[in-house]
């Protein structure tokens, strides 16, 4: 559980500083913005002014100044208006006509754009400038989306990149370690096997080595599990009831009297294809994770439902119960609630449900203090 809460904060530390670069670069791209529209502004009076010098320009009146800062203007449409009429336009297309409907469209945009610069050249007499943003302001306008666009596609294929590496190196690690636990437990099982044909050579009592067999059997099985990890599993036909039961079962006649076990399944046969080993494992994941929850006195109940071309196992515990927030991160490689653990037990389950046996599983409802339900779903094929 440490292991995944230090992982969550470094993640969120890594957000957070990612959306205080994003805002600080956002900011300057307004803060520009707004200094470049007040330079346009300050060109439009300047404009306005020339334009008021020519209105009022007399023989003597020096109009070269004027007119140059008439010429200069490249690049802001302007569209300068008299008693609601268009007198003159500048940076639009001239075809359109001074009055046309194209024009007044675009007076229209630009009435919406910006303030109108009014000049009075007489008193009591004047015209009305309006303008629009060039066309670098109108670039620099839009550049946010699309800085906000690379800045998610960078992202994205981060994540991408991530995850990715993150699966195969988790793979590599699961298969690593199930295929060395079941070497390890090989050999001594070999052993053991033949120290069993050795008492009963020895005529030992019967049921001694009945016992020794059975157990035998379960570290065949668990070896079995083992080596199924990362290689793909053989799935077979089978009563899913019937699976469930036998794992079930098994656990039952081995844990305290403190705990009621129910089980509840539908009398008729549910076929559908598993892998009867992993599928067992997955069932005394579910039950020992139920019963530690518990602290070993409970009520646990494993029901089986046929709902709409599905069959849904439901197992339920009367234990400490789980914070809604937590409902995905008990599946994660390392979470785990007890204080000596390698929190990958429902890891370990939710890989086998879902990568091996194509179904889902999640957290059904869980209350603090009250208890916790775990659902496994399988697709029933026709």
């Amino acid at each position: 559980m440490q292991f995944s809460e230090r992982r969550n904060t470094t993640r969120w530390i890594i957000i957070l500083i990612s959306f205080l670069i994003v805002s600080l670069i956002l900011w300057n791209t307004y803060t520009f913005f707004q200094i470049f529209k007040n330079e346009e502004r300050l060109k439009m009076n300047l404009w306005a002014n020339a334009q008021k010098t020519l209105i009022n320009a007399d023989e003597n009146t020096e109009v070269d100044l004027p007119l140059q800062i008439l010429s200069n203007n490249n690049s802001i449409p302007i569209i300068l208006t008299e008693n609601d009429r268009v007198i003159n336009t500048v940076n639009i297309d001239e075809s359109f006509g001074i009055n046309s409907p194209s024009t007044l469209k675009i007076l229209a945009r630009l009435k919406n754009e910006n303030e109108p610069i009014v000049i009075e050249y007489v008193p009591g007499n004047f015209q009305k400038l309006y303008y629009g943003d060039s066309e670098l302001l109108n670039k620099l306008k839009y550049y946010p989306i699309a800085l906000l666009l690379i800045i998610f596609l960078f992202g994205l294929l981060v994540y991408n990149f991530y995850k990715s590496t993150k699966v195969a190196t988790q793979n590599k690690l699961w298969a690593g370690m199930a295929k060395e636990t079941a070497h390890q437990i090989g050999t001594p099982l070999s052993s053991l096997i033949g120290w069993v044909e050795i008492l009963k050579a020895d005529e030992v009592d019967e049921s001694i080595t009945l016992e020794i067999e059975k157990d035998i059997a379960r570290l065949q099985t668990i070896t079995e599990r083992f080596s199924k990890i990362g290689s793909v599993p053989t799935l077979e036909n089978k009563n899913i009831i019937e699976e469930t039961f036998n794992a079930y079962t098994y656990l039952q006649s081995r844990f305290s009297k403190q705990i009621e076990f129910h089980f509840n399944a539908p009398e008729i046969p549910i076929y559908i294809p598993i892998n009867p080993t992993l599928h067992g494992w997955t069932i005394e994941n579910l039950v020992k994770n139920a019963i530690d929850a518990m602290k070993g006195k409970g009520k646990l109940i494993l029901q089986i439902e046929h709902d709409r071309g599905s069959v849904l196992i439901n197992v339920s515990d009367t234990g400490s119960g789980i914070a809604k927030k937590q409902f995905n991160t008990i599946f994660e490689p390392g979470f785990t609630t007890k204080k000596r653990g390698w929190g990958l037990g429902l890891s370990l389950t939710k890989r086998i449900v879902e990568e091996y046996h194509k179904g889902k599983i999640k957290v059904l409802k869980s209350e603090i203090g009250v208890g916790t339900t775990i659902q496994v779903s399988y697709k029933i094929k026709s």
